[in-house]
């Protein structure tokens, strides 16, 4: 048994915790989210490109299954989940993500709507021509190579990037307390900018701008605050406000139509979402000016048509739109990158030294691979050459050695102890014989063939050749001036080959305004004893029958641009816009005015257009027999529902009965109050007093313990009969007594 008191350690808990999170910290920043500043790459791109080149993915090779990239990037370097491998292949793929795609995808991708992808098992990939701008040269040994997980593989540290994918492509990352979120860029303007910081060192952010005015979404759109771009630029933090690219056109019977041909960069793979969102604010009437919204993209480009009401101002609503949809968003910009295994917030001019200094490495690096490459064939050359001047002595040598590695002993040292010869001068010439290694490797295999006149003129215009291009990688290897001139070579060259039309436009900020466009009309709204509701224009109801409108037993005539005062059995008032209600016709069954109000559980009682309620006085009766008037100037506010009146524990409102100015003044109006008992009282609408809403009421009617009010009615006591409670009373046998006694019995016709 091990002594596990000596083996044992102990650490405090809080350190442990610390350091732990510590290290998973640092392994999320620089092994998983964040890309390296000099080729652009986060480790699972960066992995999966390097897969693809192993599997000899080129451009012009054949697409292979994406199963099979992904099977040999887990399995080689990415000891991750497949999924996530398969995620980052697709977005490379995307070309309304990426300004230059590194992949060239073959299936169903997804696209631009929110599409999935397929399953990688049905999809095919091979690398696309601007990924091999940063796979090429690998063999050169430009970058180090670290050993994977395993280490039975060897996988880059960095890919020799000749492009500056990460200002180009951009890219987003969410690490442990930090997140990079950089713009795609227009490839062109790039080159530009790193060319004009190559020839000018001290060059300024201005003068950099006019190179790079700002990003360059693959989306297109226009970024609407382009005086806040320097700041992004000087610090490698700030806000993009893009919105999205629009025209208005005449449209059907009248109308005008808003059409959507590029979208934010913010909603890309998402327009679908987008789409729903503009039809939620017709449907929601958000915007009452909206007539349809259809979706009319193709393979052509986006198109998304936004109807606009006859008569309306499609400018206005446009405003509106963007303040109110991601038709405008805002990109959140941080140019934080990986360097030195250290993550850093750069600068656009740091960025682009960081690329600069990044490409002198591996120019440096590639034309000193070339100079030692040009030297060795040099040696070879210039061997082959003195051995065709002495090519009979060598093949006496070759003839009379017993071994190989006699005759290669004898042509780099001159020992020809053991070799025959057949003259003694052949003999004296070789011993004279001093080639290097590799040449007399060279010499022992070269083919009889190249003794031909024409061969041997190839191999003096090869030493030419090989003697000038070392002189010329001398000179650049020499002058930081040189060595620069070919790095912009290059990146011409790429510049031809990558550049396009600027896709976003760059403005100053605009103030922009909604102004709510007002159509009043007379409507009529609906409701029936169930509290199913609809809004009707005046058109409709005038057609409708009284027949066809029995049912209804809510008609109120009201604007459209009004309000409804709904109160409910427990007490409270509701307000709601006339403008919420959907319109409908006469036989569609509407909705209920739960829904439409929001209310939790509560009972519709009366309803009336809000505002004259202000002009009236209202009775209120509780089933528990308490009654009082209550000025409308009380319901006065603005909050969607209030309390109307303070209620006892357990009771509720029996009646509401709006009373004009004149009623009230008159002195002569009667209230008969029935129980569900069938008892009746009639008493003096002045014997009520006037009370605040916050007020109980006084006793109207005294009732037994079971016994509660189901009616209750304001008349002028002039008729001998009432309809009350679905019935007509008999007033003349009934005489008007004080409030507050029991009723008497009601008799019915």
């Amino acid at each position: 048994m091990p002594d596990l008191e000596n083996t044992m350690i102990q650490r405090d808990f809080v350190e442990e915790m610390r350091t732990s999170y510590r290290d998973y910290s640092l392994s999320v920043i620089i092994a998983r989210a964040l890309p390296d500043v000099r080729d652009g790459l986060k480790p699972v791109q960066r992995r999966v490109l390097y897969a693809m080149i192993e599997l000899g993915l080129q451009p012009d090779k054949p697409h292979r299954k994406c199963a099979r990239i992904v099977g040999d990037t887990m399995g080689k370097y990415h000891p991750h989940g497949d999924s996530s491998i398969y995620d980052a292949l697709v977005h490379m793929t995307e070309d309304y993500s990426l300004a230059i795609p590194l992949i060239d995808g073959h299936g169903n991708f997804g696209s631009i709507d929110g599409d999935s992808a397929a399953a990688m098992r049905y999809t095919e990939a091979r690398l696309s021509d601007g990924a091999m701008t940063l796979l090429e040269h690998l063999e050169k040994g430009l970058v180090e190579f670290d050993p994977n997980f395993d280490e039975s593989e060897k996988e880059p540290r960095v890919l020799p990037a000749m492009l500056p994918n990460l200002l180009i492509n951009g890219t987003t990352g969410i690490a442990v307390g930090m997140a990079t979120n950089i713009p795609p860029h227009n490839p062109g303007e790039v080159i530009n900018g790193v060319i004009a910081c190559m020839e000018n060192p001290e060059i300024t952010l201005d003068e950099l701008m006019e190179c790079i005015p700002g990003p360059d979404f693959p989306t297109g759109g226009i970024i609407t605050n382009a005086d806040e771009l320097k700041s992004l630029y000087e610090t490698g933090e700030g806000k993009i406000r893009i919105k999205a690219r629009t025209e208005i056109e005449n449209g059907e019977n009248g109308r005008k139509n808003i059409v959507i041909t590029e979208i934010p960069y913010t909603v890309a793979g998402r327009k679908t979402s987008l789409v729903e969102n503009l039809v939620s604010l017709m449907k929601d009437r958000v915007f009452d000016e909206i007539y349809d919204v259809r979706d009319e993209s193709s393979k052509e480009g986006i198109r998304i048509v936004i109807e606009v009401k006859k008569d309306r101002d499609a400018g206005n609503l446009l405003n509106g739109l963007l303040k109110k949809s991601s038709l405008e968003d805002t990109y959140g910009a941080c140019f934080l990158a990986v360097k030195d295994k250290q993550p850093y917030q750069f600068s656009l001019k740091g960025m682009i030294e960081e690329f600069i200094a990044f490409q002198e490495e591996l120019y440096t690096k590639e034309y000193q691979f070339l100079l030692e490459k040009a030297k060795k064939r040099l040696e070879i050359v210039e061997g082959l050459i003195r051995a065709v001047d002495v090519i009979d002595v060598i093949i006496e040598v070759l003839r009379g050695s017993d071994s190989v590695k006699q005759a290669k002993e004898c042509l780099i040292n001159g020992v020809i102890e053991g070799v025959r010869f057949k003259t003694e001068t052949a003999r004296a010439v070789a011993s004279s014989f001093d080639f290097t290694e590799r040449q007399a490797d060279a010499i022992l295999a070269m083919q009889l063939s190249k003794l031909v006149g024409l061969e041997i003129l190839k191999l003096n215009e090869e030493q030419s050749q090989l003697l000038k291009d070392i002189r010329h990688y001398e000179k650049i290897l020499k002058s930081r001036k040189e060595l620069h001139k070919v790095i912009k070579e290059q990146l011409l060259i790429f510049k031809e080959k990558f550049a396009r039309e600027r896709r976003t436009a760059i403005m100053v900020s605009q103030s922009t305004s909604y102004v709510v466009e007002e159509r009043v009309e007379d409507l009529y709204i609906l409701g029936d004893r169930f509290g199913y509701t609809k809004a009707v224009d005046t058109a409709t109801y005038q057609r409708a029958g009284e027949e066809a409108l029995t049912e209804f037993t809510t008609r109120i005539k009201i604007k459209s641009n009004d309000k409804l005062g709904i109160f409910t059995e427990e007490g409270n008032l509701y307000q709601l816009k006339v403008s919420a209600i959907p319109k409908g016709r006469i036989k569609d069954k509407g909705t209920l005015l739960q829904v439409l109000t929001k209310m939790d559980k509560e009972t519709p009682l009366f309803t009336m257009p809000y505002e004259d309620m202000f002009d009236a006085q209202f009775l209120f009766m509780t089933k528990g027999g308490l009654v009082k008037r209550v000025s409308g100037i009380e319901f006065d506010a603005s909050r969607r529902v209030i309390a109307a009146t303070k209620l006892a524990e357990g009771d509720r409102i029996a009646a509401i009965v709006p009373l004009s100015a004149s009623e009230v003044l008159s002195g002569k109006m009667k209230v008969t109050v029935l129980t569900s008992k069938k008892l009746a009282l009639m008493f003096s609408l002045e014997e009520i007093p006037e009370q605040k809403k916050t007020g109980k009421g006084v006793k109207g009617i005294a009732l037994t313990k079971d016994e509660t009010v189901t009616g209750i009615a304001v008349h002028d006591g002039k008729s001998d009969f009432l309809e009350l409670d679905g019935k007509k009373l008999n007033l003349k046998k009934m005489r008007t007594r004080k409030r507050g006694l029991p009723g008497i019995k009601a008799v019915f016709e």
